[in-house]
């Protein structure tokens, strides 16, 4: 049986080196956890000029802070990363480590698992401590999100990665103290088998499809680009970001940096608005944390309304204009 659950987190960084949303939400979760058993929470922060970061990390609740100012690599390197945050755990010896179910907590996390022969459950919606036996619980949907799984891991370390938008995020307080502890960064131990060739980047508008509270997605049933541009206004209209399955971005009708499901982005946002799209497992592992659903499509039976709070059956061609115009009337 834990006595204690000592947990750490590795925070992720916008490229202007401020903490991300999924970085405060580990925090919350973190200090929750520790909370509950007496443990410490620690967070580990790879990249240069990182100081700042460190103290916001303190700031919103880390107890000691990791700082590994490495400037090795230019970009990500998953080889190196696995490298750096082995040091640390062999450092630190949290019983568990928190990621973001993000890109980068989806490359690294079973990488560093494997590395440190420790259990990892991926994708959590929900972590909590067993009061008999004190030890970790890890929530997760299954089967498509129809079912969640609970898991526990009674070896030590655990690597868990945790969905966007399951924590909330600390309030900063400025007089909260905490250590900084720097570590070696030197990261010439390590043979990288990654080699970086092209940056591409898009101009996004409106919050990042995995941090926006308001997403409206569209399915093969949109029919075309066009349709996607109505979406596109009525996502911004309420402050979010456009959604899509993958066969509309398959087609080319939109970037496909706005796919969500198994093999594109996981949200959970605090409204999701399908339209034109069944609701295929694929899709629906992707959006099934949403808070509430609301759904438009014309087939009656579509899978979509099985997991939906509010239903539209119907063209969206004639639904999304009056939903939209009704919408108008009440924010203006």
């Amino acid at each position: 049986m834990d006595r204690t659950l000592d947990v750490a987190i590795v925070p992720e960084l916008t490229e202007q080196g401020a903490i991300a949303p999924i970085s405060l939400e580990l925090l919350d979760i973190g200090m929750k956890l520790t909370g509950e058993t007496g443990g410490e929470l620690s967070a580990v922060v790879l990249g240069c000029g990182l100081d700042e970061a460190a103290r916001e990390l303190i700031r919103h609740g880390a107890d000691t802070v990791y700082l590994i100012d490495d400037a090795s690599p230019a970009h990500y390197d998953p080889d190196c990363y696995l490298e750096l945050l082995e040091a640390f755990y062999m450092e630190a010896k949290p019983d568990t480590i928190l990621m973001g179910h993000t890109p980068l907590g989806q490359d690294i996390a079973p990488r560093l698992a494997f590395r440190l022969n420790a259990g990892v459950v991926t994708d959590c919606v929900n972590l909590e401590v067993d009061p008999k036996k004190g030890l970790l619980r890890c929530a997760k949907p299954i089967y498509g999100g129809v079912a969640i799984g609970v898991y526990t891991i009674e070896a030590k370390p655990r690597v868990v990665t945790v969905r966007v938008r399951v924590g909330e995020q600390p309030m900063s307080d400025d007089s909260r103290e905490g250590k900084v502890i720097e570590m070696d960064g030197t990261s010439s131990t390590y043979s990288s088998r990654v080699s970086w060739i092209v940056k591409v980047t898009y101009e996004a508008r409106g919050p990042r499809l995995e941090d926006a509270s308001v997403v409206v997605a569209g399915g093969r049933g949109i029919g075309g680009p066009e349709g996607f541009e109505q979406l596109s206004a009525l996502a911004g209209m309420l402050g979010g970001a456009l959604g899509a399955t993958r066969p509309p971005c398959d087609s080319g009708w939109v970037s496909s940096s706005c796919q969500v499901g198994l093999t594109g982005k996981i949200v959970s946002p605090d409204l999701y608005i399908a339209v034109g799209l069944s609701g295929t497992t694929q899709h629906l592992t992707g959006m099934s944390g949403s808070k509430h659903i609301v759904a438009i499509d014309k087939d009656p039976d579509a899978m979509i309304f099985k997991v939906a709070d509010f239903g539209v059956v119907g063209n969206y061609g004639e639904v999304l204009p009056a939903f939209t115009r009704k919408l108008d009337d009440l924010l203006s």
